[in-house]
């Protein structure tokens, strides 16, 4: 007996919005597990590990993508290493300054402020690179919208710093607002990447204010963290010591996390914006 075929168009589509009934309870479970257990964050681990599998991820897509183009394989093996290669570098070479202690501010290595030049200056040299790059453009074209999007999963460790505020070792001016603003930032990755891998207008529009959003979260985290920390910009003193202190492994979330997060955002709208051009 022949079945008859069903049209796509009447199967009911699953919202977005419900991949969080399963995502907030692991967060809720994360935050109990880190409140209870202090020294899981503290250790470095969690974050050391998400930007590990992060970079894994982004050399495995970056891979994909160059062989969907119509690169030659010379020419994909050369886009390929130009940029995981400085990528891994830079994380090595973070990771490394993080743990000698060079971020802290009580540092007598050197007067320079090293801690907002490891997070601006990856951004003034890569985002160019990233954003005019005509071979970029082509990998962003030839890869779904949806995956530099899931890629920021990670945003939910933020959720350290809320943790971090409960315990009294951050000042909630900067621990509260962008703590809650990387959460809903990782929470809302799996929406928005499920919404742009629908192709729709719509669900590249939510894509699109989800990168916003994004961005703004991480620009408020920059500018609590300058004028909440000892330095020129300083504008609140709290009894306890801020995120620019430079300790690790808490140093890693600005020295690394925030700047590569921002250009994840800038190649994702990069991508939105010619998937709207063309």
């Amino acid at each position: 007996m022949n079945t008859p075929a069903v049209p796509v168009d009447t199967i009911p589509s699953r919202p977005a919005w419900r991949n969080l009934l399963w995502i907030v309870p692991l967060v809720v479970l994360w935050i109990a597990l880190i409140y209870w257990q202090p020294i899981i964050p503290a250790s470095g681990v969690p974050t050391t590990t998400h930007q590990l599998l992060v970079r894994g991820f982004i050399a495995l897509g970056l891979w994909l993508g160059l062989e969907r183009t119509s690169l030659t394989p010379r020419q994909r093996r050369a886009t390929w290493l130009a940029i995981v290669v400085p990528d891994a570098l830079w994380f090595a070479l973070v990771w490394s300054a993080a743990i000698d202690g060079i971020f802290r501010t009580d540092a007598s290595i050197s007067s320079a402020p090293l801690l907002p030049l490891a997070i601006f200056l990856p951004v003034i040299v890569g985002a160019p690179l990233l954003l005019l790059s005509k071979r970029v453009g082509k990998v962003l074209d030839a890869m779904p919208a949806n995956w530099l999007i899931a890629l920021q999963l990670y945003r939910i460790f933020g959720i350290w710093a809320l943790v971090a505020w409960l315990h009294g070792a951050l000042p909630g001016v900067f621990a509260l607002p962008a703590g809650m603003g990387d959460v809903l930032t990782g929470l809302f990755a799996v929406p928005a990447a499920i919404a742009a891998a629908s192709g729709t207008v719509q669900g590249r529009k939510a894509a699109i204010v989800w990168n916003i959003f994004g961005l703004a979260d991480l620009i408020l985290a920059i500018f609590l963290g300058m004028i909440t920390s000892p330095g020129r910009f300083q504008l609140i003193v709290t009894n306890v010591a801020a995120i620019g202190a430079g300790t690790y492994p808490d140093v890693l979330t600005p020295a690394f996390v925030v700047p590569a997060s921002i250009l994840l955002h800038a190649l994702s709208l990069r991508q939105l914006i010619r998937r709207r051009a063309g």
